[in-house]
Formats: C-alpha cells, structure tokens, sequence
C-alpha cells in the first residue's frame, strides 16, 4: 500500500478513537477512556511516521515521537502530553497492574479529561504535519 494512503488510513481511526474516549469519558468508564485516548494518540503518530515511509512498531508515545524527531521538529509539550498517555496504557486495561482492586477504582474524570486533553494536541499537530506532507485528512 502507498504510504500516504497508509498514513490516512491510521489518522482516519484516530477520529473514531477520540470519538469513543470522550463517549466512555460521558459514560463515567474513565480508565477506558484513558485508554482510547492513549490509541488515539498512538495511531496519529504512527500515521506520520507511515507518511515519512518509516515503519511504526510499539506502543510507547514517547518512544515513536522519538522515531519522529528524526523528520519533524516535535514540540516539547507532545512529550507531556505523550508521557501523560503512555500512563494509562497497561494499567487502565489490567486489574494486576494494581496490588488490589482494579482499573475502574483508579481513574477518575479530571484523569480522562487529562488524557482526552493530551491526545487532542497530540492529534491537531499531527493533523497539521500530515496535511504539509499532502495527506488529505
């Protein structure tokens, strides 16, 4: 598959990721919010990386901004607001990431807000790259 046809594709689930993290986030299901806050954000980048021809492996944010910083010039504030999600990734899905109890004891709205806020930034300068390199998104 052509790369920007690939790089669309990811970006495009991303609207349907943020999309069901706000929905879970109404719903009071706040770990599962974080969670696809955290997706959303992931698969964004990814897609940029597909549209610079790179190959995008693993689920660390920070580890893919990483990767990209080699091509794009990656504000500083997408590493917080990376690290932030990179949190929520284990432990919103998995009772054993906690001593006791399990996700949904954990997470609360100002915590959702928090990721739902993170992804968005991380989605808009994304959006903005991708459109530079003639993604139609």
């Amino acid at each position: 598959m052509e790369r920007i046809e690939e790089a669309r594709r990811w970006f495009l689930q991303t609207s349907r990721d943020i999309k069901a993290a706000s929905d879970s986030l109404h719903a009071a299901n706040f770990e599962w919010s974080c969670f696809q806050a955290q997706q959303a954000a992931e698969k964004a980048v990814k897609a940029l990386l597909y549209a610079h021809g790179r190959h995008a492996w693993g689920h660390s944010i920070v580890e893919l901004l990483n990767i990209l910083k080699e091509l794009e010039e990656v504000p500083e504030e997408l590493y917080v607001a990376a690290r932030e999600l990179d949190r929520h990734y284990i432990p919103s899905q998995y009772p054993n990431a906690f001593e006791s109890g399990y996700p949904g004891m954990y997470y609360d709205k100002p915590t959702a807000d928090r990721a739902l806020e993170a992804a968005r930034k991380i989605m808009e300068w994304v959006k903005e790259c991708l459109r530079k390199l003639g993604v139609n998104v």
